[in-house]
């Protein structure tokens, strides 16, 4: 196994790991911005949730053939508008990740990312739901929480710290 192999060139049946470099490139980055910004512990499973969610962003923003880090200049700004909260941004995870699947992607980057969504799609956590609120200038009352999936409370996590970045 050599550790230089490259997403599923060569294959598997050419004796070479296949890495999902594109993955783990875009994992890295969304830990960095989430650390910056320091807005909940690294153990939590706020912050898992938030990494998953902008892990996902940032891996199914770029184009599937181009290495991660190739528009570095516009892409936070891109994964920003992304994880706003009025952009529908599961229906844009199910119909990326439908598009690479449907592209002949199924490499170890696209099983990933297709953990990572059924992960935060399908773990539900206790929260205070934002949406549900009915006058926004009134303060939180956390202690009406709600069953949630995950990726509704690592989402806006994801959003903040790339805004405070």
């Amino acid at each position: 196994m050599l550790p230089e192999s490259t997403n599923d060139t060569g294959g598997a049946g050419g004796g070479r790991l296949a890495v999902p470099m594109a993955w783990l490139c875009a994992e890295y980055l969304a830990d960095e911005v989430l650390r910056r910004a320091a807005l909940v512990p690294s153990g939590s499973l706020e912050y898992r949730a938030g990494l998953q969610a902008l892990t996902l962003t940032v891996h199914l923003a770029e184009e599937p053939d181009r290495p991660t880090g190739t528009r570095a200049g516009r892409r936070p700004d891109e994964w920003l508008r992304r994880t706003a909260y009025d952009r529908p941004w599961p229906p844009w995870v199910e119909e990326r990740l439908a598009e690479r699947l449907a592209s002949g992607g199924d490499g170890p980057d696209l099983a990933l990312a297709r953990t990572a969504w059924s992960r935060l799609r399908n773990t539900w956590v206790r929260a205070v739901d934002l949406d549900d609120r009915t006058d926004p200038a009134s303060p939180v009352d956390e202690s009406e929480q709600a069953w949630l999936p995950a990726w509704k409370l690592g989402l806006p996590l994801a959003h903040l710290s790339l805004y405070l970045r």
